[in-house]
């Protein structure tokens, strides 16, 4: 049988759950697993890849460049569900297979968002902090039961979400380019995007990243949210102009905004990371432990399909899915 290498340099790949790399060994696959803890660079992806027969990505850029050195490439598979930061354009033209984990990490994302919008909501880091601190403060909080949460991205994310906004008895306001029939289903009421900033108490963004989503908030867009508005990203960074926001953050206008994307991992520090009224994490919408056993036998369920000439169950295209 011959032997494949795979170069995975998703960070949690075989390191929380080890079935999916013990799968690839059983099928005759040399893995390399990441050693430095973040997304490799250009330079490592052509060090450590350059022969490899297939890459499991996470966070990672996967440039025209590393694509057209590594030479030996049949496979891209994502850690997860983004591809926006691989060159699909140029792997197909390559006759590489891209591939993504649809909806492996929906369920957590989705937890993840709202355990950041009750946190901004209610105070509950500043209300540790001066607890543990001696300090009796109190902090006055919002309520959700009978507001209004708007979603930017019916995908199975924003979905997710909306499950759980009905479940706090919120009123469910969606944005998306096609409406989903089982958002619909859920009460959700999809207006335009004027319309939902506007009337939004809660804003959480579900979009892909699309020349068209490129500072969705921005300035203007800003410009229409309600006062003391909750907004939290976990889709990414670039949907958001953070000069704009910082802007809003800081004249009162915006309550707070939590994000776990970043444009480079780990981030570049920017002014409003220095804001009390702002939540950083770093990227764990999908990790856990059960989300990340799903991608990770998804992401091998891909690699060895196209390495077996066998039908790839989760494909995607440059057309599809450009910036997406």
């Amino acid at each position: 049988m011959k032997k494949w290498k795979v170069l995975a340099t998703a960070v949690t790949f075989g390191k929380i759950n080890k079935q999916p790399l013990e799968r690839l060994e059983e099928n005759g696959c040399k893995v390399i697993t990441n050693p430095f803890g973040r997304p490799f660079t250009e330079g490592e992806f052509i060090k450590y890849g350059h022969d490899a027969d297939a890459i499991i990505v996470g966070n990672d850029k996967v440039t025209a460049d590393i694509i057209e050195k590594c030479t030996n490439l049949k496979v891209i598979a994502k850690h997860g569900v983004g591809v926006d930061a691989i060159d699909i354009q140029t792997a197909n033209e390559y006759g590489i297979v891209v591939t993504y984990a649809p909806g492996s990490n929906a369920e957590e994302v989705a937890d993840l968002t709202f355990g950041l919008m009750i946190n901004l909501a209610r105070g509950i880091i500043s209300g540790n902090e001066d607890t543990k601190a001696g300090r009796w403060t109190k902090p006055m909080g919002r309520s959700f039961y009978k507001k209004t949460i708007g979603i930017l991205g019916l995908g199975s994310i924003g979905l997710a979400c909306a499950r759980r906004g009905k479940g706090f008895g919120m009123n469910i306001l969606g944005y998306d380019i096609i409406q989903n029939l089982k958002a619909m289903e859920l009460g959700v009421q999809y207006v335009s995007l004027k319309d939902l900033l506007q009337k939004s108490d809660y804003i959480t963004l579900h979009l892909p990243l699309t020349d068209q989503t490129k500072n969705i908030l921005n300035k203007e867009n800003l410009s229409l949210v309600k006062k003391d508005v909750v907004i939290v990203n976990t889709a990414r960074s670039q949907l958001v102009d953070y000069n704009a926001l910082y802007e809003r953050l800081t004249n009162g206008t915006v309550r707070g905004y939590a994000t776990d994307v970043y444009d480079l991992e780990p981030p570049k520090h920017l002014p409003l990371f220095d804001l009390s009224n702002v939540i950083l994490t770093p990227h764990i919408g999908g990790t856990t432990v059960e989300s990340n056993r799903r991608m990770g036998e998804t992401a091998v369920d891909n690699v060895l399909a196209v390495l077996k000439g066998e039908q790839v169950p989760n494909e995607v295209r440059a057309r599809a899915f450009t910036k997406a």
